[in-house]
């Protein structure tokens, strides 16, 4: 199918990020220039959601995401039989990601690009909110955004958030391996220069600090996050996608429901965070 460049649409969803995409049929066959308008978008908004794509199925939402990037396997889960490399997440097996977080931080080397398809839909609940992490360093003082320049995070998947659940098949194998990172608290994002917080729900403590002293630094910059002022709401349908800069964003899986909710992810392409020094992630321990 041909996109014609005329019928794309952006329309925001809120002040300062999402917004919705009017005009592009997603496949695997769409063209440099149609690709190009998806990158600025998400340069622009951060997170962009596309209706009424229920022609996609496994194997084309596959072939979409590879035009943005190399698929990016998950270190601990196994992808989804039959494919190279969905993710899965199905509420029956324990994959309720309610806490704030962006994908993969427990790495060095994290996801660019999450492309999620909605499968199975519960009638009510199951909204996910997504977070606009460089509008939240903007909101920070200017004494507190010293600060954070300066501060390394410890980030780990061993008390994740599916320990909610710990006999589910989703937590065992999430946690099969466990890793360390250390990232800067402030990454500049390679293609905007623009600088974002790098926290969430597997950050565990501020390199330097106490336990009790992280705890509170943490959670005054991640007050800013989530702010709802730096929030967007996504009510998912079946056949909606919504494709997300993850090292831009947190994003939070609301789990108020309980209808079967199942979502499929794909994410591509990869980045160490760097710091406004030129200081990167590094791996501390894994095992």
């Amino acid at each position: 199918m041909t996109t014609q460049l005329s019928q794309i649409k952006a329309v925001p969803l809120a002040g300062r990020i999402g917004a919705e995409i009017h005009g592009i049929h997603l496949s695997g066959e769409l063209d440099s220039v149609v690709l190009d308008k998806i990158k600025q978008a998400l340069n622009e908004y951060k997170v962009i959601f596309f209706k009424g794509q229920h022609h996609l199925d496994d194997t084309s939402q596959e072939a979409f995401s590879q035009l943005l990037g190399e698929i990016y396997a998950h270190p601990t889960v196994p992808k989804k039989e039959n494919t190279n490399g969905i993710f899965e997440l199905d509420s029956h097996s324990g994959a309720k990601a309610n806490t704030w977080h962006t994908d993969v931080t427990f790495v060095p080397e994290v996801p660019k690009y999450s492309i999620l398809r909605g499968v199975t839909i519960p009638e009510t609940g199951g909204d996910t909110v997504w977070a606009n992490t460089n509008a939240a360093y903007k909101d920070l003082p200017n004494e507190l955004k010293r600060l954070a320049d300066e501060l390394f995070a410890i980030h780990s998947n061993e008390f994740d958030y599916a320990n909610s659940s710990p006999t589910k098949p989703f937590s065992k194998s999430f946690r099969s391996t466990t890793f360390k990172t250390k990232h800067p608290v402030v990454y500049i994002h390679p293609e905007t220069s623009e600088k974002h917080i790098l926290l969430g729900a597997f950050a565990k403590k501020i390199d330097g600090y106490s336990s009790r002293e992280s705890e509170y630094l943490i959670s005054i910059f991640q007050s800013y996050i989530t702010r709802l002022e730096n929030t967007v709401r996504w009510k998912w349908n079946e056949g909606d996608v919504a494709i997300w800069d993850n090292l831009a964003t947190q994003h939070y899986a609301i789990a108020d429901y309980i209808e079967r909710r199942t979502v499929r992810r794909v994410t591509v392409g990869k980045s160490i965070p760097i710091n406004q020094k030129g200081e990167s992630s590094t791996l501390l321990t894994k095992q």
